[in-house]
């Protein structure tokens, strides 16, 4: 009897068919003419061929602002690394979100500040601008190399291989073995949950965001402009010449049902706030459905000696994955850009001298960011609290002495001091 293999792979002898000996690897399609003195049989069977798992030394979870500014900080040391993008095109969908200067700062180290700069209008003079997620990262994602996003690419599980690696297998079948493994796969990681993380917590409120569009041109001043009300409160900043990013947040017992189609959000959105000024309402109605959101917010606290680190062997988190925090401070993607270039910097450091070794290298990152995550964390959570409150004589408190008198742009920008030389 002969056996006639119609695959680009011959399986090793080990596993029986039809009395024949193959080793049949999950998940790959193979296809068998086994013929006999009287007939011929055609058997199909599944299985991975040793030649559908590939070898990468970098490995980057999440192609958002996290892991595309991580592989642009690498990539500007002489490090190069892969990116995994479940999606099937950068995640350019949602609203703006608000950058100060630590932001800044590390744009600039990476090489693409000036150029974003332009497109953006600077806020009260100071170094703060509200930029749109997705000309952020189709900026930082063209300063990588061609083929550097793998897109389509979902994380199925995650295994450490025998040789001190680590085994990435995908929902596709694939599988990627690498050395080292970056987790920038947001506040629902599943790289973080991999390495004993908790959830990130429910903090009691909802956030409704969207980007008001102005053809002709918007009318509003660039600051920042915010209304309190009792449990509720809303907010509206200018863009760019013709782009208002708006939100409104409040008050909820459970995070509520997960809503993606846009006429139903805007319908809500604008019921939360239809006695308020009418140029919130304007904003609102002006706003393309395809940049408006609704999340519930959440944070971690990383407690010290109870919280994992942020690394474990060759594996380590960044962004989100490690720290996700409510948006009151405008900290969430300012902190992601931070951590990539010190990330990046002590990585690409024992990747190319050897000096300390790469577990080393980033139980360094981690102990350097943590006690600035950490309290940043706590700050933002406790500012939401006190900008949430819904009691009458608390909230006059707020609007009258502590908003007017105690709130101050220059002291509230303190935390965004962060030193960054260009890479």
């Amino acid at each position: 009897m002969v056996l006639l293999l119609h695959s680009p792979l011959s399986p090793p002898s080990g596993s029986s068919l039809l009395g024949l000996q193959t080793t049949l690897y999950p998940h790959t399609h193979y296809s068998y003419q086994v013929r006999t003195r009287t007939r011929s049989i055609r058997v199909s069977v599944t299985g991975t061929p040793a030649t559908n798992r590939k070898e990468e030394h970098v490995v980057i979870v999440g192609a958002g602002i996290a892991g595309l500014a991580t592989a642009v900080s690498l990539h500007r040391l002489g490090v190069k690394s892969v990116l995994l993008e479940q999606g099937e095109s950068l995640r350019t969908g949602g609203t703006s979100l608000t950058l100060f200067k630590n932001g800044w700062r590390v744009l600039d180290a990476i090489g693409v500040g000036n150029d974003l700069r332009t497109q953006f209008l600077e806020i009260h003079g100071q170094e703060v601008r509200a930029v749109e997620r997705r000309i952020l990262l189709e900026t930082l994602a063209n300063q990588l190399p061609p083929d550097s996003i793998s897109f389509g690419s979902k994380l199925g599980k995650i295994e450490r291989s025998k040789s001190g690696g680590t085994l990435l297998e995908l929902a596709d079948g694939s599988s990627i073995s690498t050395k080292i493994v970056i987790g920038c796969d947001g506040i629902r990681s599943p790289v973080a949950k991999w390495m004993g993380f908790s959830e990130p917590r429910y903090v009691g409120h909802c956030a409704f965001r969207g980007l008001g569009f102005y053809p002709g041109g918007q009318p509003f001043e660039p600051k920042v402009n915010y209304i309190y009300g009792r449990g509720l409160r809303a907010g509206f900043v200018p863009v760019s010449p013709t782009k208002v990013y708006w939100f409104i947040c409040f008050n909820s017992s459970t995070p509520g049902p997960k809503i993606t189609d846009p006429s139903v959000l805007k319908k809500q959105a604008t019921e939360a706030v239809q006695n308020w000024p009418s140029e919130l309402l304007n904003i609102i109605n002006l706003t393309p459905d395809d940049t408006i959101i609704r999340t519930p917010l959440v944070d971690r606290w990383l407690w010290p000696t109870i919280s994992p680190p942020a690394s474990s062997g060759k594996i380590v988190l960044v962004g989100d994955a490690w720290h996700p925090m409510t948006p009151n401070l405008g900290q969430g993607a300012c902190c992601a850009l931070e951590d990539a270039v010190v990330l990046a910097r002590k990585l690409a450091s024992a990747i190319k001298t050897g000096s300390t070794s790469i577990e080393d290298a980033l139980r360094s990152y981690s102990n350097e960011r943590w006690p600035r995550i950490f309290p940043l964390t706590v700050h933002a959570n406790l500012v939401g609290s006190l900008l949430q409150w819904d009691n009458p004589a608390v909230c006059s408190v707020r609007n009258n002495v502590i908003i007017p008198k105690v709130v101050r742009l220059g002291p509230m920008l303190e935390h965004t001091n962060f030193d960054c030389e260009p890479l």
